[in-house]
């Protein structure tokens, strides 16, 4: 009984403590008042120090000499054990971040508080992060960058409220507009070091977002992105074609960068770590990796400088000679050939005559580099071979493939259930994509028998993994139709070099085996002592 008085007198007296605070014209002269009011949470009266919780961040401004101590008691409140404790403090937290001095203090612990259990208090601490970094956007995110930077415990937490409570709101927050959207970009990039796959590709689609990369920046705007990426991908350290997070980390990333290729960054330091680290391995590397290394080549060689096309071509003609056969077979594995013939044109196509020590063509360009009075000629007697032996396989393919595709709308037809009416409708795919591969390689091909080859460098083939690109409106009478674009000589476009779907459509693709994993502790070390970038943080492989 004599303990009930005793707690309600405590919290009687804390009332008192706080009207006489709310009437005083002169606050500062009543620092005494208010150091009672801080001194009662360290009491046991429950219910005294939620009323402290909330009277403490209320006249915290009077006292800037007490704002040390104050603050140290709210810190002591969140920690309580009791819930309703904890949440009034979380709630006055804002308050007391009206003083610049404090606001980084106070948005570190409100990150580590993303980790608490209950509902209602994670909510409570939502709400006042967003009202800290409201008042204050470089000093509240400043620290919750810093935990996924530094690899915390609580890292996940704090990134996924960066992806679900400030990315949707970067409009607001960020102002003046360029020059925050270059603090939370340099802020991003510190902590990239060491992130999965999928948190590399939250971060990537939030930079690509902002204004200062938009389609009016300048090109090195593009190329700081394209550096980003570069450094996830790991492409100073030297390959292994055992690790294979590192093999998944490499496509994903060059897959993320097609789109930026587009806007005209540079693609040397992908092409030439291809040319040097990756194709000497090929055949080592795992079968169902090999295929989306192809894919990524291929569709980043429209973007290839004429440079980097003569690196890469004699790696490309080196992978091509490896897959054509010199005969007719009874099958060839199409989608790499067909990744290789459209990446052999679309970088022939920048610099033509460096085929003609490869496959002994005879192309004048009039450059000492044409090499015309060397005799190449069993290159070009092995190269057409094997080109002819492609042409006749596939013819062969086909037609078995025509004939077998006649049957699908029977089997559908005749399908008992919904089940094996989607299996076979998914088999009928299949079958047309694979059908739209052997056209392309036969539309390929063919070009390249001739002594002096026109190699495809426009649109004119899309590759079968590619959705086809809708037909254009008729044509309005008097408007000159598009030319295509040969041996680098291409119509002047007003567009530029961006348009296509092709690069928009991969980056979907990106990541869609890291869906398997990078969620909650999957694909994580702790440590940075892993290979290369020193990453502890796996891809997301699986």
């Amino acid at each position: 009984m004599a303990t009930a008085d005793a707690d309600t007198a405590e919290v009687e007296r804390l009332y008192e403590l706080g009207d006489r605070l709310s009437s005083a014209k002169d606050k500062s002269q009543h620092a005494a008042d208010y150091e009672a009011i801080i001194a009662s949470v360290k009491g046991q009266n429950v219910k005294a120090k939620q009323l402290a919780a909330q009277l403490i961040p209320r006249y915290f401004g009077s006292f800037p000499a007490l704002g040390a101590f104050a603050m140290e008691a709210m810190f002591d409140l969140v920690e309580m054990e009791e819930l309703a404790i904890r949440i009034q403090a979380i709630r006055g937290f804002p308050l007391l971040g009206k003083d610049a001095e404090f606001v980084s203090k106070i948005a570190d612990i409100l990150g580590q508080l993303l980790a608490c259990e209950e509902n209602v208090e994670r909510d409570a601490v939502h709400k006042a992060l967003m009202s800290l970094i409201r008042q204050d956007v470089k000093n509240s995110l400043q620290p919750l960058f810093k935990h996924v930077e530094s690899g915390s415990e609580i890292r996940e937490k704090i990134i996924c409220f960066l992806r679900d409570k400030v990315f949707p709101v970067k409009t607001e927050l960020l102002k003046p507009q360029a020059e925050m959207e270059r603090y939370i970009t340099d802020l991003i990039k510190k902590s990239v070091q060491d992130v999965t796959g999928v948190e590399f590709k939250l971060f990537m689609d939030f930079l690509r977002s902002l204004s200062i990369f938009g389609d009016s920046a300048p090109r090195e705007s593009f190329q700081e992105l394209i550096e980003i990426i570069q450094a996830q991908a790991d492409l100073d350290a030297q390959f292994d074609v055992s690790d294979i997070d590192h093999i998944e980390r490499w496509t994903s990333c060059m897959y993320m960068a097609l789109p930026i290729f587009t806007r005209g960054a540079s693609s040397s330091k992908f092409l030439n770590y291809f040319a040097k680290q990756i194709v000497p391995v090929f055949d080592k590397i795992p079968e169902e990796r090999k295929l989306d290394l192809l894919k990524t080549i291929s569709a980043s060689s429209p973007f290839a400088v004429a440079q980097d096309s003569r690196q890469l071509l004699p790696s490309v003609v080196q992978l091509l000679k490896k897959y054509m056969p010199g005969k007719k077979v009874d099958d060839i594995n199409h989608n790499y050939v067909e990744c290789l013939l459209y990446t052999f044109h679309h970088l022939a196509h920048k610099t033509p005559n460096t085929t003609n020590s490869l496959c002994g063509y005879k192309i004048v360009t009039g450059q000492p580099s044409d090499r015309l009075g060397e005799d190449f000629s069993e290159h070009y007697k092995d190269f057409t071979e094997r080109l002819t032996g492609t042409e006749e396989t596939v013819r062969a393919a086909s037609k078995r493939l025509t004939q077998g595709m006649a049957d699908f709308n029977k089997l559908i037809s005749s399908a008992k259930t919904a089940e094996e009416k989607s299996k076979i409708k998914t088999d009928q795919q299949k079958s047309t994509m694979t059908m739209r591969s052997y056209n392309n390689i036969l539309a390929m091909s063919q070009p390249l028998h001739a002594k002096s080859p026109l190699f495809i460098g426009d649109k004119k083939i899309t590759l079968s993994w590619m959705e086809l690109p809708k037909k254009p409106a008729a044509t309005t009478a008097g408007v000159k139709r598009t030319q295509p674009a040969y041996n680098g000589i291409a119509p002047v476009s007003k567009k530029g070099r961006g348009g296509g779907g092709m690069p928009n459509q991969l980056v979907n693709r990106a990541f869609e085996a890291l869906s398997r994993g990078g969620g909650r502790n999957s694909g994580r070390g702790r440590g940075r002592g892993g290979r290369g970038g020193g990453r502890g943080r796996g891809w997301g492989y699986r």
